[in-house]
């Protein structure tokens, strides 16, 4: 029994070119009409929603920043924040420079943005016109919803290897692209924030269709009772997954959101 559908925005609902298709903007809407909740499950953070008239229109509460953030779309308000404290986060981003010379930070902190000089000289940066430059130590504020870490001079593999070499069991890292790695308290991921929010919708996991793409996936799709990666995913979450619909290109989401109400 499907009750509410799980989809990951990025590379999984979205197409290459960010856009949502026709197709799939009307699956979502026959889904809602149907009862079914669609919640985003997304490593993006509230901000980048504003920009998708599709979140707008069809859905009501969005998980961010991997599982830091629960969002209600429509208040405009954070439900849940589970972050770093800063300690960690200051730890974390010391532990990293020591393993990895000329590494660089942005962090997210709840609805502000931020990023070290070095980040902000990057090239394809997204610097967004309110956050912050400033060192780490005058960065981080209160608390860190998500660290970003980049390196302009290493193959990402080794940058996401050197990470998961230092031992850091207060937190979690993660990465939805393979530009950059992620790093979040220990305990969140899009399962447990996913988890969560169906609880207070009164639905079990076994009525939780789960849609995704990228390795910060895989928990939640481990945790719902149906997994569907889309064709163009990475190798571990198509292997992972109980089934491959189309591509993000090919409405891979739409046509599955179709079978399941036939």
């Amino acid at each position: 029994m499907t009750r509410l559908i799980a989809v990951d925005l990025d590379g999984t609902l979205l197409r290459s070119d960010r856009t949502v298709s026709a197709r799939t903007a009307a699956a979502l809407a026959q889904a809602r009409a149907h009862g079914w909740h669609v919640v985003p499950v997304t490593a993006r953070p509230p901000r980048f929603l504003d920009a998708l008239a599709v979140v707008n229109e069809h859905f009501d509460l969005a998980v961010c920043c991997n599982g830091a953030l629960v969002y209600d779309i429509n208040a405009g308000a954070i439900l849940e924040h589970t972050a770093l404290n800063v300690a960690d986060a200051l730890r974390i981003a010391t532990q990293l420079r020591a393993r990895l010379p000329g590494v660089c930070f942005a962090a997210e902190m709840g609805l502000g943005y931020g990023w070290d000089a070095a980040y902000a000289s990057l090239p394809d940066a997204l610097l967004d016109p309110g956050g912050t430059t400033a060192e780490i130590e005058q960065l981080f504020g209160n608390s860190v919803t998500k660290l970003i870490v980049r390196h302009s001079g290493m193959e990402f593999e080794r940058l996401l290897a050197g990470a998961r070499d230092i031992t850091l069991d207060h937190c979690e890292i993660t990465h939805s692209t393979m530009e950059f790695i992620e790093i979040a308290r220990h305990g969140v991921d899009k399962a447990a924030a996913l988890a969560r929010t169906a609880e207070r919708l009164g639905i079990p996991s076994t009525d939780v269709v789960a849609f995704g793409d990228m390795p910060n996936d895989l928990p939640m799709l481990r945790w719902a009772g149906r997994s569907v990666a889309v064709a163009n995913a990475h190798p571990g979450v198509l292997e992972a997954a109980d089934t491959v619909t189309a591509s993000n290109d090919d409405d891979g989401v739409a046509a599955m959101i179709e079978q399941l109400l036939r």
